[in-house]
């Protein structure tokens, strides 16, 4: 609830191999997240916004994968809620301008935690979910 202290529980990277068709791999990225849902049943799911401009190859693949995400979370009844880079260091530092270490810092703080998560991308959700919760905070939360 607001005010509560917030809590680490789970951190998952998805890795799927290179080789195997695309179908194959959004579908252990849908299974991963429906999975973590139904485990872990949140209120909303929160993801970093992505901005791709001359990375066609990387954009159609993290569009795949947030399809994975998006379809899990509409068939679980959640609202997905998106941030950018820059609104996720304003949230957790204070400044857009913040650096990586700065963030981590803050999730560290925020969760209690003794040392950043050896995954660079589950730091990263980690900010995003403190960012959320930060938003939940002052009534600002931005639908997807």
């Amino acid at each position: 609830g607001d005010g509560a202290q917030a809590r680490f529980l789970h951190a998952e990277l998805v890795r799927t191999r290179h080789g195997d068709p695309a179908a194959a791999r959004v579908a252990a990225i849908y299974e991963a997240v429906r999975g973590a849902i139904a485990d872990h049943r949140p209120e909303a799911l929160a993801v970093e916004a992505q901005f791709f401009y001359r990375q066609n190859e990387l954009a159609y693949k993290v569009g795949w994968a947030m399809g994975a995400v998006f379809l899990a979370a509409g068939q679980a009844g959640l609202e997905v809620f998106q941030y950018g880079p820059m609104e996720v260091k304003r949230a957790l530092v204070g400044t857009g301008r913040a650096d990586k270490r700065q963030v981590a810092f803050m999730v560290r703080a925020l969760l209690g935690l003794k040392q950043t998560p050896a995954s660079s991308h589950a730091a990263d959700a980690l900010a995003v979910a403190l960012t959320h919760l930060a938003h939940l905070r002052t009534g600002t939360t931005p639908r997807v």
